[in-house]
């Protein structure tokens, strides 16, 4: 049998196919490895929005509790109203911060040696 004119040719177009074809298989590859990334990625975030959730779940029913009790001890206290032991506490708070701030600038004229 006599060879056939185009079989080199042909052989040509089939190792073009070839490769193109493991060309086309990396990138299926590629593309499966993308996918599974974003997968596991949707998963460990979805986990991480239930635990925040678990979290904040948690911190609203004691901070509740917290409430529930310290109205309970507000209102044992001899005499003095919740709001007005509130406004002490805001008040001392405010008062140690300014002493602080003050302090703060007075120490630091005196480290620059400036004399008040």
């Amino acid at each position: 049998m006599p060879p056939r004119a185009g079989t080199s040719s042909d052989q040509v177009y089939e190792q073009q196919n070839d490769e193109r074809l493991d060309e086309l298989h990396g990138k299926i590859r590629a593309l499966r490895g993308v996918t599974t990334d974003i997968y596991s990625d949707a998963e460990r975030q979805n986990s991480q929005l239930d635990n925040t959730t678990n979290t904040f779940g948690s911190f609203t029913s004691s901070f509740l509790r917290t409430t529930t009790n310290s109205a309970r001890t507000f209102a044992n206290t001899s005499g003095i109203k919740q709001y007005r032991l509130t406004l002490y506490i805001v008040a001392g708070f405010v008062g140690m911060w300014i002493l602080w701030k003050l302090g703060a600038s007075h120490w630091g004229r005196e480290s620059a040696g400036v004399s008040p």
